[in-house]
């Protein structure tokens, strides 16, 4: 059910009332309610006690009346709880002093905003940007077990959600998954939800034609599954549009940005994934860096990019839910040929389908339908012949209906 499935990221209170409303408009014009807010605790209590409530609470008053279904994560360390030393340039990106000024602050958040239904303890934890010096499992086990002992008593109805690791949760300075050695430390449980960020270089992958996207995701669900782990949220993933300088991602421009989006979201349909947060409903200004300025669905005008159109039309064609069905058998097709089938809400057959290389196959299926390319927007008719019907298959996603 995609309404309960995706979810968008967003960072509404970067923008004017006015502004974040009309983006609100877009978001439920996609017939979807899941948001991911992020809040940083230096720039809400500056000080101890010293709560900046006035924009937040209009906000977050915003959100409840328009029906939408937050996670929100909590994350930074404030000017009086930091571990960082004297003089650094990026207080907050090292974890407090103390785990319970951090949940002390986490609780009264949730308790003020009863309508937010699932908190996450910080973000990707596992990576120098937002843990510093290095990462530690045991030093964030400590903020995780604090923060959610006070959601527990604060708010026992809400989801617990442990913070998005980066990636797969690789731990770049020690080494190994910092998700494994959380369920080692017993943090991952039933009753938690486990979160991280799969980015990569294109939708299958970052080497190409090697599917290793599929193979990571797999392996760390499995392992999750296995150890007794609660839901798995992806809770970010997606592409920037931006133009340079190069910053990880390679540029692949706004036609790029809504292809990936679409290939990966029909992977991980497919996946062992409880609900995904695609990375983000729009552009931000200046205050991010070149890249984190055009992860956005919308331009910072507020105009529609091809990733926010390509989305819509591709919501419409699968309707509001799908079942799984087993994919067709080919006698031959293209190289890297990804092939996924469900049963529409109506009854209906849908295919999706793409490859690494140009190619043809032939479907063993009787009936007329329609073949849509929800990048471009274009549809055509196709009906059987003999019993079967000849498809050309390329690296764009099609969507095929009977």
């Amino acid at each position: 059910v995609w309404s309960d499935f995706l979810g968008l990221n967003v960072q509404l209170q970067w923008f004017p009332e006015q502004t974040y409303r009309q983006q609100i408009a877009k978001l439920k014009a996609l017939d979807l309610r899941w948001i991911r807010l992020g809040l940083h605790w230096e720039r809400l209590e500056p000080a101890p006690g010293q709560w900046q409530w006035t924009d937040l609470d209009r906000l977050m008053q915003v959100i409840e009346q328009e029906q939408l279904k937050p996670l929100v994560y909590l994350v930074g360390s404030a000017p009086f709880a930091t571990s960082a030393p004297a003089g650094v340039s990026n207080p907050d990106q090292y974890p407090p002093t103390n785990p319970q000024l951090f949940a002390n602050s986490f609780a009264t958040l949730a308790s003020r905003y009863p309508h937010v239904g699932a908190w996450q303890v910080w973000n990707e934890q596992n990576i120098p940007p937002f843990w510093q010096p290095a990462e530690d499992p045991v030093q964030y086990r400590q903020l995780l077990e604090s923060s959610l002992g006070a959601l527990t008593a604060a708010r026992p109805d809400a989801t617990q959600v442990i913070g998005g690791h980066a990636y797969y949760s690789q731990m770049p300075v020690r080494g190994g998954l910092m998700l494994q050695a959380m369920t080692q430390l017993g943090s991952v449980r039933p009753d938690r939800v486990t979160a991280y960020h799969p980015y990569s270089h294109e939708p299958e992958g970052d080497v190409p034609g090697v599917g290793d996207f599929i193979a990571h995701a797999n392996t760390v669900n499995q392992y999750l599954r296995h150890s007794g782990s609660g839901p798995i949220w992806a809770t970010e993933f997606g592409w920037s549009s931006y133009a340079g300088p190069v910053e990880l991602q390679p540029i692949i421009g706004e036609q790029g940005q809504a292809d990936y989006m679409l290939r990966r979201l029909a992977l991980m349909s497919a996946m062992d994934f409880d609900r995904i947060f695609l990375f983000t409903l729009s552009d931000l200004d200046a205050r991010a860096t070149p890249r984190d300025q055009f992860y956005g669905l919308l331009r910072l005008n507020g105009s529609e990019k091809p990733a926010y159109q390509a989305l819509k039309r591709f919501l419409q064609i699968s309707g509001p839910s799908l079942t799984p069905l087993d994919p067709p058998a080919f006698a031959s097709a293209p190289a890297g040929m990804f092939s996924i089938a469900w049963q529409r809400a109506d009854g209906r057959w849908l295919w999706m389908f793409w490859a690494q290389e140009n190619g043809t196959v032939r479907l063993q299926r009787s009936g007329s339908g329609t073949l849509y390319n929800p990048l471009r927007g274009t549809s055509q008719s196709v009906r059987s012949n003999g019993g079967s019907i000849n498809v050309t298959v390329g690296r764009e996603l099609q969507m095929l209906i009977l």
